[in-house]
């Protein structure tokens, strides 16, 4: 409601009972607020219902009003919530409510909190609902934390996970350095009911991904979801001929090899044989300026990383402080 077209509570017929509860300061406030005088009235106003404990149609408006002038007030959202069930409100109807005021304040952890508990009254029939808002707000901002931790909650305790693999896709598509879908993918791929688990997907999702790394081999997201796609499994991991095959090809094209390097390095770790093919890959990467050819493949890979890498320098000099002599 706009403040000039607001009719003051002091004015209106149905408040006139209510003796306005102002806010206790103290005798000698130090610095007191200078509240709005609409503020002032809707807060006093909902001070004498909140204590009086009326659960009203009157005080549920009220509660609208208050949020409307603050959104992040915990207390009135819990009020608002046992006036809801005190009335047996049709919850669909908050959703459209909420709709309205997560428009402007998308990362209020109010509003998500109070969502969620309107959604997990409604169930099942919420899904479809829930799963297409927080798609329209992730169309504004694509790594919103609530949005992504509302849609996974969504999925999980309430189902919808048809169409979830195809979004994430969607998202890739459109950014495929979005490391927030990366996130929702792994989420999908791992707890989807209708998917068989990770294992039943590895070989699909491998080759996804390591088409995605050759387009663009300097996303850290791609490298670290193929990675996550062995979580558990190391001796997959070091023996998948796809892994040390996209490094391979990576490093000999010579560009934005950093996450190659790096993977390779996990790899050599955890007891990884490399191949001739790739230690001639990695010995074209050195310079003049580097130290003499190591026989030990992981020193020679830490030598460039510092080099190439100089974010992550003092962690390369320690990584390679740790291997063996």
């Amino acid at each position: 409601m706009d403040s000039d077209d607001r009719i003051p509570l002091s004015e209106r017929p149905e408040w006139s009972d209510v003796t306005p509860l102002p806010q206790d300061d103290g005798p000698n406030p130090i610095v007191a607020i200078a509240y709005k005088e609409d503020f002032a009235e809707v807060m006093n106003y909902f001070r004498a219902v909140y204590r009086a404990d009326e659960r009203s149609p009157r005080s549920l408006d009220l509660t609208a009003e208050a949020i409307a002038i603050n959104p992040g007030n915990y207390t009135v959202w819990h009020f608002r919530r046992l006036i809801l069930e005190a009335l047996n409100v049709n919850l669909h109807d908050e959703l459209n409510f909420l709709d309205d005021i997560a428009e402007s304040n998308t990362k209020n952890y109010q509003i998500w909190h109070h969502r969620r508990w309107v959604a997990q009254k409604l169930g099942t029939d919420a899904s479809r609902k829930e799963i297409e808002f927080t798609k329209n707000i992730l169309s504004l901002d694509s790594k919103n934390y609530h949005a992504w931790s509302h849609r996974q909650w969504v999925l999980q305790a309430l189902g919808g996970w048809e169409d979830e693999l195809d979004y994430c896709h969607e998202l890739l598509e459109e950014d495929v350095f979005n490391n927030s879908a990366w996130n929702q993918r792994y989420f999908v791929i791992t707890r989807s009911p209708l998917l068989g688990g990770l294992k039943a997907r590895r070989e699909s999702e491998v080759s996804y991904t390591v088409e995605a790394i050759l387009a663009h081999p300097e996303n850290e997201s791609s490298w670290r979801y193929l990675r996550g796609l062995y979580s558990g499994d190391t001796h997959s991991w070091i023996t998948a001929p796809q892994v040390s095959s996209v490094c391979l090809k990576v490093l000999s094209g010579k560009r934005n090899f950093v996450f190659a390097l790096s993977t390779l390095m996990n790899l050599l770790c955890h007891g990884f044989q490399p191949s001739q093919e790739l230690r001639d890959a990695v010995d074209a990467l050195r310079t003049p300026d580097d130290s003499p050819t190591d026989p030990d493949l992981a020193n020679t890979v830490c030598l460039i990383l510092e080099r190439v890498d100089p974010i992550r320098v003092n962690y390369w000099l320690w990584k390679k402080s740790k291997l063996p002599q």
